[in-house]
């Protein structure tokens, strides 16, 4: 199992929208093959700074998920709300 760490900055005023939109990719990433479990968390310091934190049954599932053209659509959606670009960590055990 690997998780992936998924940290975004979203522009201000505009946190609604991107939480309506974010469970849109979230619910999406459920069905797709190796999706094992996700949360997505808000940083204490920083409302506009969002972590998701996905489970996935190895890392050529994520790759898949990742490169997906449903991911790719959606994501179209939420880039307009962000401010950074979204930063994308893999992480195993060690």
């Amino acid at each position: 199992m690997i998780r992936v760490l998924i940290e975004r900055h979203i522009a201000e005023s505009l946190e609604s929208a991107y939480e309506e939109r974010s469970r849109k990719v979230l619910q999406q990433a459920v069905s797709a093959p190796g999706f094992i479990s996700g949360e997505t968390l808000v940083d204490a310091h920083d409302p506009n700074h969002r972590l998701t934190l996905a489970n996935w049954r190895s890392e050529a599932d994520w790759d898949q998920w990742y490169h997906s053209e449903e991911r790719k659509g959606l994501l179209t959606e939420l880039k307009p709300m962000m401010d950074r670009d979204e930063v994308i960590t893999v992480l195993t055990q060690s």
